[in-house]
């Protein structure tokens, strides 16, 4: 049987003893295979706000909760995390101490490699219900594992990178599509679904997010009815579209602030806002504090 229980510990063991050479203090460590990061966290309990792309994350150690979708979601030790679209993502890790780290290890989703792997696969599976979410979290079999050893041993070969890890990803995503997480990420990435035009509609608004936006036209844009489209994009985000593009407005300006030293009434108009009052009145509500307080603050924490 290939998901041995002691096949899988030893994986997680030599998983864990890469990751503590890696990562001697908390960090987030990009490996030199593009969108593979590795993460170590030892401060339990503070919250960590992003706005992320869709990934594929693995507890390696500890246990992490994360708002995501409207919905909370626990995830620990050898269970892996699938987070199908852009989205706003809340998360807090408990019981992490400097002795016994929070260790993670996370990949972007290459969304073209999914589609055309889900075209490819699509005679395998017959589906009549689409999901209502586009998170999954599930135990992480051997396969998946293995394939996240193997792409973290690549990375001590680095002349082998531009021609191995193409195809190590594409059979990563293979195995992703095959897993308990294969449901909601074929639905996502097959063009003519539900779930695959409101994935489009996320796509114009992270394009587009500076202007303003008629959620009418935009549902026309992608073959669907205002009310259809809002009610399925609230299902996979946990937000309307409105409110999705009002968040990705602020991260985008706090991005701009903390890594190109923007003020924040510039970051404000740069990403869209015409009122530097609702920037900050919004800013704050999201983030708890406001703009020139938390990026002051955020520096401190990253001295």
């Amino acid at each position: 049987m290939s998901d041995h229980p002691q096949r899988i510990l030893q994986l997680n063991d030599t998983l864990k003893q890469k990751l503590l050479q890696y990562l001697e203090t908390p960090r987030i460590y990009p490996t030199a295979v593009e969108g593979f990061n590795l993460v170590r966290r030892e401060d339990a309990g503070t919250p960590e706000n992003c706005f992320e792309k869709p990934l594929v994350g693995l507890v390696i150690q500890g246990t992490k909760h994360s708002l995501m979708g409207g919905k909370e979601y626990v995830y620990t030790e050898n269970q892996s995390i699938v987070a199908g679209v852009d989205m706003p993502i809340s998360s807090y890790i408990i019981n992490a101490t400097h002795e016994k780290p929070f260790l993670f290890l996370y990949l972007y989703l290459d969304r073209q490699m999914l589609s055309s792997l889900a075209l490819d696969m699509q005679q395998s599976f017959t589906e009549n219900m689409e999901t209502s979410t586009s998170i999954s979290v599930a135990d992480t079999d051997t396969d998946i594992l293995e394939m996240f050893l193997r792409l973290l041993e690549l990375n001590e070969k680095p002349e082998q990178i531009p021609l191995r890890a193409p195809m190590m990803l594409r059979e990563l995503h293979y195995l992703l599509l095959v897993s308990p997480h294969g449901k909601i990420l074929r639905q996502l990435n097959t063009p003519g679904t539900q779930n695959n035009q409101v994935v489009q509609a996320i796509n114009w608004i992270r394009a587009n997010y500076k202007i303003p936006m008629r959620v009418d036209s935009l549902a026309r844009q992608v073959n669907m009815s205002t009310a259809n489209l809002h009610r399925h994009f609230k299902l996979l985000t946990g937000l309307s579209p409105l409110q999705y593009q009002k968040r990705l407005r602020l991260h985008e300006a706090q991005r701009l602030m903390l890594m190109e030293s923007e003020r924040a009434s510039s970051a404000a108009l740069s990403v869209g806002y015409e009122s530097i009052t609702q920037f900050n009145r919004e800013y704050k509500r999201v983030f708890g504090e406001p703009p020139l307080r938390d990026i002051n603050r955020r520096r401190f924490l990253e001295a």
